[in-house]
């Protein structure tokens, strides 16, 4: 598997270029100016293409008689011709090589070597999924290009046939090839790591700056070949500042972070990480003093057709304050209630096999946490969001959808607390939205005078990140936001934005409908991230919005994209 990489830099589009729309300068609330940050991503050009080769040598011959029949011409029966047969295989010298390589989540783009041959030929692709492409070859010793899109994942056999057209003898080979995207399988929620009490490692807190090594390929029901593999990490037991990074076993270990946390926290967040060709993952203390690490299971990705990605825009599904989606109150200590995810909102009614969400905690009564599970299970001992008392914190969350098309959401605190729920993207068969994991890297700091100039992000203000603008098969991104130094209470609001880039450009941009969704909850000086399945609509920015009255720094990461065929 080779990862992606991309080159980030948060620049200021052009000098003298204003982002802010002109009617949102009149207005104070909004904010001040932002400026407009472009990382430097060309999908084409950002992925590590896989090659796949098969050489001259492994060419085979077809008899003159074969060649014939693929072409439609009529084959001789003579027995007399046996001995003209091997004459003439005897004399024909020309070979073909093939280089194949990955262009995409689905695309494969072949490159036939003629060696020997100066005259015209035909090239036949058989892409081994039933669908053939033609071209022609000159006689030149060029090789010759056929691109084609898969519509599942998968591995094939290519087929390429080349046959002369001054002696209609056909000459072949194949290449074995695997499309680079990963589709999802939900699996669990299982505990595959808990330090506290021996899961999954020794029954040790994590010493400072160094890894806990955990195993996901082989374990329990999770196949050899992930290639990725969805956890919800919690740090807790802290008695310093710091930061956990997780990351594939046998790579370099990136800059980036995936959960913040100060001493005494207990912090959950998510994360899509790459796994090792050795089927780990690592996860790192970045903090100074050692700490105690939890990791749940929820799917994980392999490159065989399975379920895809179609992220939406947020909705909410849940919202106890007010009798969304559930009974107005809040949910009891220990107790749990349903939510109808297939047929609702824009999620399909059948076929669904998880959900990506964003769930919020807000008003706890004690310290506790939430779990979420399909219906129709016992609830597991795995959490998604832990809280303390008077704490609002959010985290997302994938789940597996019950047969029923529903979750169950438990608060596993001894007291009250409200549950919001917004939905972000599903997962099923039919949706062709595949997922491409880049090596980690960080698209945006707005705390970063060198490669950001307008300071922190105001409040009520946004930010919109350029990430696929011209790229319609590109339909989301896994991205980890920070927020730090925040001067007020508020939450981080993340959303597809209406205008095109040339809107930006030509300074004619609207300022867009702010959303009422939270993906992150935050209270004055606290550092808080969580992981963001954003939705690149139909413009490819997405947009950052600080729903406080106060400043606040932005953090983003970049850890994989989706796309579709």
């Amino acid at each position: 598997m080779s990862y992606r990489r991309l080159a980030a830099s948060a620049a200021i589009l052009a000098a003298g270029i204003s982002f802010l729309p002109s009617t949102a300068q009149a207005d104070p609330a909004t904010g001040g100016g932002q400026g407009l940050t472009t990382p430097d991503l060309v999908p084409a050009d950002a992925m590590e293409k896989t090659k796949f080769s098969s050489p001259a040598s492994e060419s085979t011959l077809e008899t003159p008689q074969a060649a014939e029949s693929s072409l439609g011409a009529p084959q001789s029966t003579a027995p007399g011709d046996a001995a003209a047969t091997t004459a003439e295989v005897a004399a024909v010298d020309f070979q073909v090589g093939v280089d194949a390589y990955t262009t995409s989540a689905h695309g494969i783009m072949i490159d036939t070597w003629i060696e020997n041959l100066a005259t015209s030929a035909s090239v036949t692709v058989a892409w081994g999924d039933g669908a053939t492409t033609n071209a022609s070859y000159d006689g030149s010793g060029q090789p010759v290009s056929s691109e084609h899109t898969y519509a599942e994942l998968g591995t094939y056999t290519v087929k390429v046939t080349v046959t002369d057209s001054a002696t209609s003898t056909a000459v072949t080979n194949e290449v074995q090839i695997t499309t680079e995207g990963s589709d999802y399988t939900p699996y669990g929620p299982t505990r595959l790591l808990d330090t506290r009490n021996g899961t999954g490692a020794p029954k040790l807190k994590i010493a400072k700056y160094t890894s806990a090594k955990v195993k996901i390929a082989g374990n329990g029901g999770i196949p050899a070949g992930v290639t990725a593999v969805v956890l919800n990490v919690t740090v807790t037991n802290t008695t310093s500042g710091g930061h956990v990074t997780a990351y594939a076993d046998g790579d370099d270990r990136p800059t980036t972070s995936n959960v913040n946390f100060a001493p005494g926290q207990t912090v959950p967040n998510l994360v899509i990480v790459p796994v090792g060709a050795n089927g780990y993952v690592n996860l790192y203390n970045g903090g100074w003093e050692s700490v105690d690490l939890i990791a749940d299971v929820t799917g994980y990705f392999t490159q065989s057709a399975s379920s895809g990605y179609t992220p939406l825009a947020p909705e909410r599904f849940v919202d106890t304050r007010n009798g969304t989606g559930t009974a107005q109150g809040q949910v009891a200590g220990y107790g749990s209630f349903n939510v109808q995810i297939a047929g609702k909102g824009k999620v399909p009614a059948a076929g669904v096999k998880a959900v990506a969400l964003n769930v919020t905690v807000t008003n706890p009564k004690s310290d506790g946490h939430l779990t979420v599970y399909p219906s129709g299970q016992s609830a597991p001992t795995a959490s998604n969001v832990n809280f303390t008392a008077g704490q609002t914190i959010a985290n997302s969350v994938i789940v597996p959808v019950g047969p029923d098309g529903k979750i169950v959401v438990r608060n596993g605190g001894w007291n009250p607390a409200d549950v919001i729920v917004d939905v972000v993207g599903y997962y099923s068969p039919t949706s062709q939205g595949a997922y491409l994991p880049f090596q980690p890297e960080r698209l945006l700091d707005t705390r970063d005078a060198a490669n950001w100039g307008e300071g922190p992000l105001s409040g009520r203000g946004y930010i919109p990140l350029p990430l696929s603008p011209g790229e319609p098969g590109i339909t989301g991104f896994v991205l980890n936001s920070t927020v730090t130094n925040p001067k007020d209470n508020g939450f981080l609001a993340v959303s597809p934005d209406p205008n095109t880039m040339d809107d930006y450009l030509d300074d004619t941009a609207t300022w867009p409908a702010a959303p009422t969704s939270s993906t992150l909850n935050w209270t004055v000086g606290k550092t808080v991230p969580n992981l963001v399945q954003a939705s690149t609509g139909a413009t490819g920015i997405v947009d950052f919005w600080n729903q406080s009255d106060g400043d606040a720094d932005l953090i983003v990461d970049v850890f994989g994209m989706y796309q579709d065929n």
